[in-house]
């Protein structure tokens, strides 16, 4: 199971590189699209959704790897019991959290879904087909904070401290300033 589900984040990390990636390119052709006056407007829109699909795929990724913003001041500085009981809360706390975003997500795309609602801009396409990134990106957040819940509630490191300590020994603290 846990090969499974690191691979399921790096895929999504990979996906939203790849988002990242297609957005590169399409902005070369609207650059160069504009120069020799192709109609390239439309591009804008799908670059959008990319960016969003790009933001929702990595949060995934992000988490389980110790990119989030954390701020750690009082866990730097308490017992290694009292460490965890705090991680485990705030763990607690943000999979509530994210459990409420994926449900709304996921309702509000459904009813974009059910009522045919079409985008309104240039590229004029269902909506929810864009939309099902945010849905997904929500998911596989929830799964991962899940996953670290399960994993420090049975007494493991959580998988960011084990990330910053890793980038430490490797003599990187970029991630520190």
């Amino acid at each position: 199971m846990r090969r499974f589900l690191d691979r399921l984040y790096d895929g999504a990390g990979a996906l939203a590189a790849f988002c990242v990636f297609l957005i590169f390119v399409l902005m070369i052709v609207a650059g160069v699209g504009r120069q020799v006056n192709w109609h390239v407007s439309g591009l804008n829109d799908v670059v959008a959704w990319l960016c969003a699909a790009a933001a929702f795929f990595a949060m995934a990724h992000a988490f389980r790897h110790g990119d989030f913003v954390r701020v750690t001041l009082l866990l730097d500085v308490v017992s290694p019991k009292l460490r965890r009981a705090l991680d485990v809360t705030c763990l607690l706390i943000a999979a509530v959290a994210v459990t409420y975003l994926a449900y709304a997500a996921t309702s509000f795309t459904w009813e974009s879904y059910e009522f045919a609602e079409m985008a309104t801009g240039l590229v004029v396409i269902p909506i929810w087909i864009p939309q099902s990134t945010f849905v997904l990106g929500c998911w596989l957040l929830l799964i991962a904070m899940i996953d670290e819940l399960v994993g420090v509630v049975r007494g493991e490191k959580p998988s960011y401290q084990r990330a910053v300590e890793e980038r430490h020994a490797a003599g990187d603290f970029s991630s520190d300033v």
